[in-house]
């Protein structure tokens, strides 16, 4: 049997001294390497990458300023298709725990059984953790999904996926340079006829006063907006 090769990809902004350990552990699990992509972070926040790079198997890419995080992701991806031949998946990660090990893990058996299309680590917004506003808004967001782009998916903004490496390629094609590329990238696999596979994982946790860069809940408001956005772009094109 063929062994299946992973390569996790992690976009961080200003992250914190945590990830070092997560990384770490993460390495003891079957995967090739990990890269790092540092998407402009503040200077402070360097001592975090150097220690990072000392780590056997994690790769740290620099982004002198920050250009978001679907930039950071096809950074990410580029660096695969160039230089890291011998691939079967990449995993996208969060850098601040939004994905406990344990739902990494959960994505990394089902790789290789789902392995002709996309897999969604997908959270639950059940948690009393969870305000009110951003369960209905993530319900919303699922709603109008499917109602634009005629599938149903139940968490669009998930940044825990599995790609399979040969689909990197139209991957770094498809616009967005921030949290729209998350819709836009689901859109695309969804005009290319590739599978999305939706793997339930833990509930979704927000701590106070914590920070969250990029994903994962974001602006209701904006979310919708951007697929609307996204729609009328695709309608314009397809006409």
């Amino acid at each position: 049997m063929v062994k299946t090769k992973i390569v996790v990809i992690i976009p961080a902004l200003n992250p914190l001294n945590a990830l070092i350990g997560y990384v770490k552990n993460m390495l003891k699990f079957d995967i090739e390497k990990v890269i790092i992509i540092n998407d402009g972070s503040d200077e402070k926040y360097q001592v975090v990458f150097d220690e990072l790079r000392k780590l056997d198997g994690c790769i740290v890419l620099t982004h002198q300023k920050n250009k978001g995080k679907g930039r950071a992701l096809k950074t990410g991806f580029q660096y695969v298709i160039t230089y890291i031949k011998h691939v079967n998946f990449v995993i996208t990660v969060g850098a601040h725990g939004q994905h406990k090990l344990d739902d990494v893990q959960r994505i990394l058996q089902n790789a290789a059984i789902f392995s002709d299309g996309i897999i969604l680590g997908v959270r639950s917004f059940n948690s009393k953790d969870m305000p009110l506003t951003s369960s209905i808004g993530n319900r919303t967001a699922s709603i109008l999904f499917s109602l634009l782009f005629h599938k149903r998916l139940l968490d669009t903004q998930t940044g825990l996926r599995c790609i399979p490496k040969q689909q990197l390629y139209w991957c770094i094609k498809v616009p967005g340079e921030s949290f729209s590329y998350d819709t836009n990238m689901l859109v695309e696999a969804i005009k290319r006829n590739i599978p999305i596979y939706e793997i339930p994982i833990g509930k979704l946790k927000l701590k106070k006063n914590s920070i969250m860069f990029y994903d994962e809940i974001i602006n209701t408001h904006k979310l919708l907006q951007q697929m609307l956005i996204t729609y009328s772009k695709n309608r314009k094109h397809h006409n």
